[in-house]
């Protein structure tokens, strides 16, 4: 069994229709998906990605009106890369982001490769990674109607940061319960704190890392809108999956149990810093329930929500996701 890269991660808005506008129209995204937080039916549950949202493309979103201001902190998912194809689309990001009064740091190095570190209006903190040298995981390919050029558009989720105060637990659980290795190191921005370390899986690149940040200087996150919730890694299948099951229980991780999400299969743990990892197949995906030429524009719910959607539908401010770009 090797995990094969990032599948997705998971934030939070206080604002579909603002969120939606953002990722959409400002980042060039595709609403694969509009749908529910399938824990709780009452609130929208947005997913962003390439053309289709293949494996490894989401950025995902659950509405919560009433979420407050994020403490940023420790035992958090504390930063989120999307991918470009090389660093000339990161010039174009960075005066685009710029005519958009998009707060940005301007292009800088992480490690070997170049970035570029922005928010979104709710202070999600967010990089935009060059593809340029990547030879791990191929990215996917932008929507034709993006709001930005093919040759410039995000092609997928890159390096997911984690912030902890003790790294040891986290990295066995990294390296010793799931697949990654350590496979570089880049200092900290932070005066006085450890490297940043690397770890990554399957095929390596971009789509496949983790960046273990330690911060001794902060309390725990107090997640709130522009948090992230989870992040989850690619499975091939429900057989691996469920593979992956015993092997938790194996080693005493107390975990969900397989839970079926209708576009793909999960499994979801806690790694011991208290940060919510999923387990996702790569199938069967969005395509499922809807033609790939109209995919977020309508509500969609997963066969056993539907005798309720009358209910539901009543209990969710209107979202149009059908205006052309």
């Amino acid at each position: 069994m090797a995990l094969k890269g990032i599948h997705h991660v998971s934030a939070i808005t206080a604002n579909a229709a603002d969120n939606y506008y953002f990722y959409t129209e400002i980042l060039g995204m595709r609403l694969v998906k509009k749908t529910i937080n399938q824990d709780d039916p009452s609130v929208y549950h947005l997913f962003y990605a390439d053309e289709i949202g293949n494996p490894g493309t989401d950025l995902t979103f659950f509405e919560i009106p009433q979420a407050g201001t994020t403490y940023p902190g420790v035992s958090s998912i504390s930063g989120t890369s999307l991918r470009v194809p090389d660093d000339g689309a990161l010039t174009y990001w960075e005066e685009r982001l710029t005519e958009h009064g998009i707060d940005h740091d301007g292009i800088t190095n992480q490690g070997d490769r170049h970035v570029l570190h922005f928010r979104d209006p709710e202070n999600q903190q967010l990089t935009l990674t060059s593809d340029e040298s990547n030879t791990g995981v191929a990215g996917g390919k932008v929507w034709k109607n993006s709001s930005v050029p093919s040759d410039k558009g995000i092609i997928g989720l890159g390096p997911v940061k984690l912030t902890v105060q003790n790294p040891e637990p986290t990295i066995n659980v990294l390296t010793k319960t799931l697949t990654f290795q350590q496979t570089g190191s880049y200092p900290s921005p932070v005066a006085g704190e450890e490297e940043i370390r690397v770890f990554a899986t399957g095929e390596g690149g971009t789509g496949a890392e983790v960046h273990l940040e330690v911060r001794s200087d902060l309390p725990r996150e107090r997640p709130g809108r522009g948090s992230v919730h989870h992040v989850a890694f690619r499975v091939n299948d429900e057989d691996e999956l469920a593979e992956w099951k015993n092997l938790l229980q194996e080693q005493r991780l107390p975990n969900s149990g397989l839970v079926d999400r209708f576009y793909f299969k999960s499994l979801y743990f806690r790694e011991p810093n208290g940060i919510l990892f999923e387990l996702a197949t790569d199938g069967p995906g969005f395509t499922t329930d809807e033609h790939p030429e109209h995919l977020g524009e309508s509500l969609a719910l997963p066969p056993r929500f539907e005798s309720k959607r009358k209910e539901i539908e009543a209990n969710l401010a209107p979202l149009d996701t059908t205006k052309p770009h």
